[in-house]
C-alpha cells in the first residue's frame, strides 16, 4: 500500500467516525451535534490509539467554508443595528479584554498552562480562528481544543435555560435572506481563496479563514452576495471541524483529559460572569431587556446564539450584530496579545 493510499484510508476512516458521532449526537438531541459529536467520537478514537488524520488541504477547505459562513452573518440589517449601538459595542470590547486577561491568568496560575495555550484557550469564541492559530503557534492544542469545546457545550445548554428561567419573551424577528445564489457562491469562493492566499503570504494568522470572512462580509454587508451557504455544505464543514478537533487529542492521557475538562468549566464560568457584568452595564445604556443583552454578550457560537435570539424573538439583529462584532474584535485583539506575549518571552533572561 502506498503512502497516498494509506492517507486516503486513514482520512476516510476518520471522517466516517466523525460522521457517526454527529449522527449519534443528533439522534439524542445533543447541542451543536454537527460539531460536538465528531469532536467527542474522534477524540475517543484517538485516545484509544486509532490513527485519525485530516489532510492539510481538507483542513484549509473547511476554514474557507467556515469563513464564508461567518461572513454571511454581516447583513445590511446587522450592520445598521451595529451602527445604532456604538456604546454597547464599546462595552463589549472592554468585556472581551477582561475575559482574556482574567481567563488567561486563571489557566496559567490555576492549571499550569503556558502563556500561549492559556491565551488561546481563554479566548471567548472564534473557535475556527483559534484552531487555525494553534496550528502555527507553540500551543498545547488538545488542551485548548477541549477547553474551547467545553465552552461551546456549556453555553449552548445553559443560555437557553437562563432565558427560560427569566421567562422573557420577545417579538422581534430577523429577515430570512435565503441561500446565496450559485453564481454569487462561485464568485465568493475563488475570491476568498485568492485573498486568503495573499493573507498567507503576508503572514496573517488563519489566513484562509480571515480572507473568506473579509470577502463574504463585504459582499453581504453591501448586499452584493446576499444569503447563507447551503445547509448541507455548512453541516459538512462543521462535521469536518469537529473531526479536526478530535484529531488533536492524540497523546493526551486521561489525567490530562480530566484537567483540561476542569479548566474548560472554570474558564467558561469566568467568561460568563464577566460577560454578564458587561451585559448588565450595557443594559442600562441601551434600554433593552437584560436577556437580550445576555444573548448579545454570551461568549458562545454566533450561529447558536443568533438561533436562540431568533427562536425567542429577543432582538435577533441586535444579538447577531454583537456576535459578528465580537468575532472581528477578537481577530484584532488576539494577534495583539500574541505579540505582547512574544515580546515578553524575548525580554526574559535565559536560565
Amino acid at each position: 500500500m502506498t503512502a497516498i493510499d494509506g492517507l486516503f484510508r486513514d482520512t476516510a476512516q476518520t471522517l466516517l467516525i466523525g460522521a457517526l458521532g454527529a449522527l449519534s449526537f443528533w439522534l439524542i438531541g445533543f447541542p451543536a451535534a454537527a460539531l460536538t459529536g465528531p469532536a467527542v467520537a474522534v477524540s475517543l478514537a484517538a485516545l484509544y490509539g486509532l490513527r485519525v488524520v485530516i489532510p492539510p488541504m481538507l483542513r484549509d477547505g473547511v476554514f474557507l467554508v467556515l469563513g464564508v459562513q461567518i461572513g454571511s452573518t454581516v447583513t445590511p440589517e446587522v450592520v445598521a443595528t451595529a451602527l445604532a449601538w456604538p456604546l454597547s459595542l464599546a462595552v463589549l470590547t472592554v468585556t472581551l479584554v477582561a475575559v482574556l486577561l482574567v481567563g488567561k491568568a486563571a489557566l496559567i496560575h490555576g492549571f499550569g498552562y503556558d502563556r500561549m495555550t492559556a491565551l488561546l484557550a481563554a479566548t471567548p469564541g472564534h473557535l475556527s480562528y483559534v484552531l487555525g492559530l494553534s496550528a502555527e503557534l507553540s500551543a498545547d492544542v488538545p488542551k485548548l481544543a477541549l477547553v474551547q469545546t467545553m465552552r461551546v457545550l456549556m453555553l449552548t445548554v445553559l443560555v437557553p435555560v437562563l432565558i427560560a428561567f427569566w421567562g422573557v419573551e420577545g417579538n422581534a424577528s430577523l429577515m430570512d435572506r435565503g441561500m446565496i445564489s450559485p453564481v454569487a457562491l462561485m464568485i465568493v469562493l475563488p475570491l476568498s481563496l485568492a485573498l486568503g492566499l495573499l493573507f498567507k503570504r503576508m503572514g496573517v494568522p488563519a489566513a484562509l479563514l480571515m480572507g473568506a470572512m473579509a470577502v463574504s462580509g463585504v459582499g453581504q454587508g453591501a448586499d452584493l452576495s446576499p444569503g447563507t451557504l447551503p445547509p448541507w455544505l455548512t453541516v459538512a464543514a462543521f462535521v469536518c471541524m469537529g473531526t479536526l478537533i478530535g484529531t488533536r487529542f492524540r497523546g493526551l492521557d486521561r489525567v490530562g483529559l480530566f484537567g483540561a475538562f476542569l479548566a474548560g468549566i472554570v474558564s467558561t464560568l469566568i467568561a460568563c460572569l464577566v460577560a454578564a457584568l458587561g451585559a448588565w452595564v450595557s443594559a442600562g445604556i441601551v434600554g433593552l431587556p437584560a436577556a437580550a443583552l445576555l444573548l448579545a454578550f454570551a461568549p458562545g457560537g454566533v450561529e447558536v446564539m443568533a438561533a436562540i435570539a431568533i427562536e425567542t424573538g429577543l432582538e435577533p439583529a441586535f444579538v447577531a450584530a454583537h456576535h459578528v462584532f465580537r468575532l472581528f474584535a477578537l481577530s484584532l485583539l488576539i494577534p495583539i496579545f500574541i505579540a505582547q506575549d512574544r515580546r515578553g518571552q524575548k525580554g526574559q533572561p535565559r536560565r
